[in-house]
């Protein structure tokens, strides 16, 4: 059974840095086959998306390139999404999701999610 577990977020302050990682398990075929991405809800408002990496390793930023950057890890398993200077509108549950092959912007594209860490900027 598929399964993405984030973890990495918490409380932050303005301008802090945070990393989050998507650990993955489960995929029928090999995990670098896949395109992960990061989604982010706050509260009151829509999914939208974040980040994502393809199979290939191709990176897409879709939210403020200059400060989020993510990566992956075929070796783990895992996708990395660094945040910098974080400011209080990226207060958010982030969420990991995968879809075979190549990115797509669209939330409605990716078949698995995990269940969410929760970021939150303040002082």
């Amino acid at each position: 059974q598929l399964e993405l577990v984030e973890s990495g977020g918490g409380l932050v302050e303005p301008g802090g840095s945070v990393r989050l990682d998507c650990q993955a398990a489960g995929f029928p075929d090999s995990f670098e086959n896949y395109a992960i991405a990061w989604f982010r809800q706050a509260a009151g408002k829509e999914r939208e998306g974040v980040a994502c990496v393809s199979r290939f390793g191709a990176q897409f930023t879709y939210t403020d390139s200059d400060r989020f950057t993510i990566s992956r890890d075929n070796a783990r398993n895992t996708v990395f999404l660094q945040m910098i200077n974080l400011k209080s509108e990226d207060t958010a549950t982030y969420y990991c999701s995968s879809r075979w092959d190549f990115c797509s912007r669209s939330r409605d594209a990716y078949d698995s999610w995990g269940q969410g860490t929760q970021v939150t900027v303040s002082s």
